[in-house]
């Protein structure tokens, strides 16, 4: 009877080592420095993923949805991005519609708030009063600065050239 309380009770001291270790362990991880940055790369990608979609999308079918479109622009850039998206003037016409197919950053400072994003996009255009759009592919890259707790906006965006697109590499005239 003693034999059995003893490995009762040394099967009940190594549980709680066991559970006690975990306990430290998983303390230990909820402040790793490695977990932080993971997580803020994370944010950053999908808020500049959101971004993007928003600097390439304007439905322009009415004044008013043209105008939305602009602020919603303002809304996801900051800086000089932002300060030339806030001169432009709506108008009537064609309507575009994003998708961000891919996505990665190419650089991440947590410290100081900044990350560079490339991506590609599709853009499904429609023509003022057409039934039918065209699609365009576009290749950016954009820099995203960190403009509160966790909210990251577009400070500069640009095309990226594909590598051998010139005329004859792509079925053209050679």
């Amino acid at each position: 009877m003693k034999r059995g309380r003893a490995i009762g009770t040394g099967a009940l001291v190594v549980a709680l080592g066991f559970c006690g270790t975990g306990a430290w362990t998983y303390a230990q991880a909820r402040t790793d420095e490695e977990l932080a940055f993971g997580r803020e790369r994370d944010t950053a990608l999908a808020e500049g993923r959101s971004r993007l979609t928003v600097l390439n999308t304007l439905d322009a079918s009415t004044p008013e949805r043209a105008e939305a479109g602009i602020r919603a622009w303002r809304d996801a850039s900051t800086g000089p991005l932002r300060t030339e998206l806030g001169r432009t003037r709506p108008t009537v016409g064609a309507s575009a519609r994003a998708t961000v197919t891919e996505a990665a950053l190419t650089a991440l400072d947590a410290r100081a708030g900044t990350a560079k994003l490339i991506a590609t996009v599709r853009v499904d255009v429609t023509p003022r009063g057409a039934a039918g759009a065209t699609t365009d592919r576009k290749r950016l890259e954009a820099v995203l600065t960190r403009t509160g707790e966790n909210t990251w906006r577009v400070a500069a965006l640009s095309a990226v050239p594909v590598a051998g697109a010139e005329k004859g590499e792509e079925g053209g005239d050679e």
